[in-house]
């Protein structure tokens, strides 16, 4: 049930704070103040890259850097300068209240998150993929904690039962199971196109085309004569199946757990592992089976019946969720006051939002497909 999953997520993080989380530098070369405090070229640059290396634009290959007077670069300047003036203005509002965060604080919020994810190793996999250090996740956490301090300073939010189980009857489709297994595999990594390339820019240099593919399909042969042979060994003794799995498959996270993949929907699979897996019964292994990644071997070890998540067991997790979206609007609304009773000076006009909007309406006229910029710091 994809919607208990991200309450599960969001229940520990305001969703507002993730824009806010960002590093300065030390630098006097201001390019915006706020109350007097300034806001670095160092630190806008920073911020501006952190987002621009992780957003979809770069991972379609677009550089957001290359051309500052862009319309993509002028909407991410916006919002990144915005996002350092609000960052700035919540920072002066903590430590004017003298808000801290103890070792305790620390120590129970990443309890509470690692307990979502479901253990320290999947949480630290986590940090890994989306290529977040330790050290700035702790960073990070304690900006967040102390947020979430100054939002209980500001307001006090309850969400009741009865709340809950509107939002529960108001969202029923989200909390509906399709049929589910659960399977474990062991994967021989192998894809003829990757195969070719990867011979191609090396032994295979000064090779026909023909020669080519003869070398492709003998180490594809190679790979699924390996699959044969532990498929072998697991019906020999299948209950040697998590160790075997730990020692030679190439899905090296799930052979961390012993092959072991969880529940999931069909959907969730490529088609050939799907539909061999759902065509098992528990505690059967498949043949070897073939899929864009390579050569797999299954074991299913439990089915579950599609069906709707009760109201108890998710109820504490929409009440964590309907919590942290009243939290977000206080604090916007909070933002909001501090705001419209700020003094902020643009040291460098190019980082003036109503220059910016300008720019970014006047290349909207000149090209109508371009969507209109997004609300100013001033705003």
């Amino acid at each position: 049930m994809k919607l208990a999953k991200n309450l599960k997520m969001a229940a520990s993080i305001l969703a507002v704070s993730a824009t806010l989380m960002i590093c300065g530098c030390t630098n006097n070369n201001a390019v915006v103040t706020v109350n007097g405090d300034s806001i670095t070229r160092a630190q806008y640059e920073k911020a501006f890259d952190a987002v621009a290396n992780n957003s979809m634009f770069s991972q379609m290959g677009i550089d957001l850097k290359k051309d500052p007077n862009s319309f993509l670069h002028l909407m991410l300047k916006d919002r990144v300068i915005n996002e350092l003036i609000v960052k700035k203005l919540i920072d002066q509002e903590i430590n004017k209240r003298h808000i801290k965060v103890s070792k305790e604080d620390m120590d129970k919020q990443l309890k509470s998150i690692i307990d979502k994810v479901g253990s320290k190793e999947k949480f630290n996999q986590l940090l890994k993929e989306n290529g977040v250090s330790t050290a700035q996740f702790k960073k990070d956490l304690s900006d967040e904690v102390k947020i979430q301090k100054l939002v209980d300073t500001l307001s006090t939010v309850s969400i009741s039962d009865k709340d809950a189980m509107k939002f529960y009857k108001e969202n029923a489709d989200k909390f509906k199971n399709p049929d589910k297994v659960r399977a474990s595999h062991i994967l021989v990594s192998a894809n003829s196109e990757e195969l070719k390339a990867k011979i191609a820019a090396g032994e295979g240099k000064n090779m026909t085309e023909e020669q080519l593919n003869a070398e492709v399909k003998k180490q594809m042969n190679a790979q699924k004569a390996k699959a044969q042979k532990l498929l072998a060994e697991v019906k020999k003794n299948p209950k040697e199946f998590a160790k075997i799995a730990k020692e030679n498959s190439d899905d090296t996270q799930s052979a961390k757990q012993g092959g072991d993949l969880g529940f999931f929907g069909k959907e969730e699979m490529v088609e050939p592992f799907s539909k061999a897996a759902f065509a098992m019964k528990p505690n059967t292994i498949s043949e070897v089976i073939e899929t864009p990644y390579g050569y797999h071997i299954i074991m299913v070890t439990d089915r579950q019946k599609a069906g709707v998540e009760p109201f108890d067991k998710v109820k504490d997790d929409i009440k964590d969720f309907l919590t942290n979206q009243e939290k977000v609007k206080v604090l916007q609304q909070f933002v909001d006051t501090l705001k419209n009773n700020a003094k902020i000076e643009f040291k460098d006009p190019s980082f003036d939002p109503q220059n910016i909007q300008k720019a970014l309406k006047e290349q909207a006229k000149n090209n109508p497909a371009l969507m209109e910029g997004p609300k100013s710091a001033r705003d």
